[in-house]
């Protein structure tokens, strides 16, 4: 059982390694986003770099890597707390590889598309409840991290609304994304407080090139 844990803990970092921002960038753009912007190969990193069209895929790629790693978890034999405990553990293996993506020479994201899969996976009613928070955050005030971390914040709220105090570990769950949300984002709170955080507008045209700002 440990050596399969431990396989599947490995295989959870290798899905959170696949660079999508990346590899699309370079493969369909011949850009590097980790060159322009914020230097994140994320999801918005990219929407701002190459647009919606590139921005997409990656978002999709990167959630869906994020809850294909939790559902390695199926590949045990563990039940009931044991199973969510290994699934927290897949959980943060594919948020590191995001973050150092063993293919993209460790220089990743912040694993939020990733972290929004794994959440998916996990706590999905809340999950797509925080989900809808994010969107009608980003609408009104075009800060995707805004977007991201009040969506992160309620996420353990909405826990306990959907499941009550019936599951100690999903609520946890919940802080710890909460949590991880706010301290990779620290520098966007800085400059959200400074008034110099760069917003984001999803139905604007993509731009000719690439974007060069170093405090996106």
């Amino acid at each position: 059982m440990v050596w399969t844990i431990g396989i599947l803990l490995i295989g959870g970092y290798l899905l959170g390694s696949i660079p999508s921002a990346v590899w699309i960038g370079r493969w369909f753009y011949g850009v590097d986003v980790r060159e322009h912007g914020s230097h994140n190969a994320g999801a918005t990193n990219t929407l701002r770099v190459l647009g919606r069209r590139a921005a997409l895929p990656v978002f999709v790629v990167d959630a869906a890597k994020g809850y294909g790693a939790v559902m390695l978890s199926h590949f045990t034999s563990c039940e009931g707390d044991a199973l969510f405990l290994l699934k927290i553990a897949l959980t943060a293996a594919a948020i590191l590889g995001h973050i150092f993506p063993l293919f993209a020479g460790f220089k990743g994201g912040k694993g939020v598309a990733t972290m929004a899969g794994c959440m998916l996976a996990i706590a999905p009613v809340p999950m797509l409840m925080g989900l809808a928070t994010f969107v009608v955050v980003l609408a009104v005030s075009h800060y995707v991290s805004l977007g991201s971390m009040t969506g992160g914040v309620l996420f353990p709220v909405y826990i306990l609304l959907v499941d009550g105090f019936g599951s100690p570990y999903k609520i946890v769950f919940g802080v710890l994304v909460a949590v991880v949300l706010l301290i990779t984002h620290r520098k966007n709170i800085k400059r959200l407080r400074e008034g110099t955080e760069n917003k984001t507008y999803l139905f604007l045209r993509r731009p000719k090139g690439p974007r060069e700002s170093k405090t996106e």
